[in-house]
């Protein structure tokens, strides 16, 4: 009578647990540890120097070799990269009007997949100009800006991500990044 009565609890609980319909659980986001903010100051011998992020390794570029003075920002814990083009401003052609439209041009290019593409004229403490650009929706880079002090130096930045996630999914990533550029863009100092 026992082995009897479990089995009929065991049946009536079966049934009556699986009455009810059942809903699928939404996906989820990744949970995204932030690190705390602390800056050092950057020191590679490059004709410009800022203060960045102490959570971002500083790596030469792989892309263009001959190019000694751009360098890449790596937040390797958090997937992105900020990539830094330098170019000295007279040379080879490289007049200010050709290098801002360059890099207008360059920010253009994603208006197929961007929702918006909002730009922002600034001026540095140290007196430099820069534009930034902040795009939105699902682009490649979400984050632009560049500085120059319209006589010698030009500074290019772009963020990347290495990551299929949606930029949704990355915005409080995209928005720490961001506030790292700001700093950097505020203590930018170019040497010569």
């Amino acid at each position: 009578m026992s082995k009897r009565f479990v089995i009929y609890i065991t049946l009536l609980l079966v049934a009556v647990g699986c009455e009810g319909d059942y809903l699928p659980k939404p996906m989820g986001y990744n949970r995204i540890d932030l690190p705390g903010r602390e800056f050092i100051t950057l020191e590679n011998g490059k004709p410009y120097s800022f203060q960045h992020s102490v959570h971002a390794l500083v790596e030469p570029d792989s892309f263009n070799l001959q190019e000694t003075a751009w360098i890449n920002l790596n937040y390797k814990s958090l997937g992105g990269k900020v990539h830094f083009t330098y170019l000295e401003l007279d040379t080879q052609g490289k007049d200010i009007k050709t290098v801002v439209n360059d890099a207008i041009n360059l920010t253009a290019k994603h208006q197929i997949k961007a929702y918006g593409i909002e730009e922002s004229v600034l001026r540095t403490p140290k007196g430099y100009t820069g534009v930034v650009a902040e795009l939105s929706g699902e682009v490649p880079t979400q984050f632009q800006f560049f500085v120059t002090d319209s006589t010698r130096n030009f500074l290019r930045g772009a963020l990347y991500f290495n990551t299929a996630m949606k930029n949704d999914s990355l915005a409080p990533v995209i928005e720490y990044i961001k506030v790292d550029m700001a700093h950097l863009i505020n203590t930018l100092e170019f040497k010569n």
